[in-house]
């Protein structure tokens, strides 16, 4: 009997402690009373340590407040295109920042997958792969290998099952070997990596500012975390993404990645030469040749242009995000690297 009150006290406990709202890695001392323990126990209390579950954030508990801290070409909540409504997503967003903040509140390791421009060794063929009409190599869901990462089944080091774009953010589970176990955060279970496509980000990192790229909308949101479930909106404008057009143009990719680099002037080539075609200002990169940048100034022009009529048609760049120069300026300036994240939805 006393064993099953035992069962039966700790049971309401564990509810009772899941209700509470502490932080992962804190515990809850619990005096149990003598009257239930089993019959062994000679002590006439005992201290028990539970730890407290953190409870996760939901969308509904998430709060945004517009607190702009760049005011130019400010689009509204939603606004008139031709002959539909575009719209900043914010119920997607909310969704997605409940996520980003529960996502912080593992206490594994950080990583990022890399291999810009292959940096870091191409890597291997997958098991089963595509290739298209020009030689251009991708897994069966569509990443393709050249800048990817490879990722292993854990039962299997030998052959990769699928590629990880570079900047994608994992957590860092483990180490066997050559390889880590990771979990990256917007795939299901567990891989493996080769360590030489990771880098390792410090224990202090956390990710307070988060630029939303909407590729159907053509528009751009940057926020800010001021505390637990509040976000300042810094600035909403028209942006343009990638348009799918091989082989050199290609979609803007959906998903979650850190930014990752800036340059000043992002210097970039004539299609399909290695003469120089002009520069990008204010490049801030978050996956593969992909980033965040002002008004492309073709040569043989070299003063910065400001602002384009195509921001906020429809798709134009070959994968990055162009702004408005001065906007591109201030997510160049507002956004730390490898503190920051950019979503890219639709």
């Amino acid at each position: 009997m006393k064993h099953n009150s035992l069962l039966a006290f700790m049971a309401v406990l564990y509810f009772v402690l899941a209700a509470c709202n502490g932080r992962q890695g804190q515990s809850a001392f619990i005096v149990v009373p003598e009257a239930i323990l089993p019959d062994s126990t000679s002590a006439d209390t005992v201290v028990v340590e539970l730890p407290f579950q953190e409870k996760l954030l939901t969308a509904d508990e998430i709060t945004l407040a517009k607190e702009l801290l760049y005011d130019k070409y400010t689009l509204e909540d939603s606004y008139p295109y031709k002959d539909t409504v575009r719209s900043f997503k914010w119920e997607v967003i909310r969704n997605c920042l409940a996520y980003i903040e529960n996502m912080q509140r593992d206490t594994a390791r950080w990583v990022v997958l890399q291999n810009y421009k292959n940096l870091n060794r191409e890597a291997p063929l997958v098991r089963k792969f595509v290739r298209d009409a020009y030689r251009r190599v991708s897994d069966t869901l569509g990443v393709e290998r050249y800048q990817s990462v490879p990722l292993y089944l854990p039962a299997d080091t030998v052959v990769p099952e699928r590629y990880g774009r570079d900047g994608t953010l994992a957590h860092l589970t483990g180490e066997e070997g050559s390889f880590c176990r990771i979990r990256p955060v917007t795939l299901e279970d567990e891989w493996l990596a080769p360590r030489r496509y990771l880098k390792l980000l410090g224990d202090t990192t956390v990710f307070n500012h988060v630029i939303f790229v909407d590729r159907l909308d053509q528009n751009i949101t940057t926020l800010e975390r001021t505390g637990d479930g509040e976000w300042k909106i810094r600035s909403m404008n028209p942006a343009t993404t990638g348009r799918y057009a091989p082989p050199y143009a290609q979609e803007t990719p959906l998903g979650m990645y850190l930014l990752q680099q800036k340059k000043s002037r992002m210097v970039f080539l004539k299609d399909g030469s290695a003469a120089t075609g002009g520069y990008a200002p204010y490049a801030s990169r978050f996956t593969n040749g992909a980033y965040i940048h002002g008004v492309p100034v073709n040569v043989p022009r070299t003063s910065m242009i400001e602002y384009s009529w195509s921001l906020g048609t429809t798709p134009r760049s070959h994968m990055c995000v162009r702004n408005a120069t001065s906007h591109a300026k201030f997510v160049f300036d507002w956004a730390p690297v490898e503190h920051s994240l950019v979503v890219v939805i639709e």
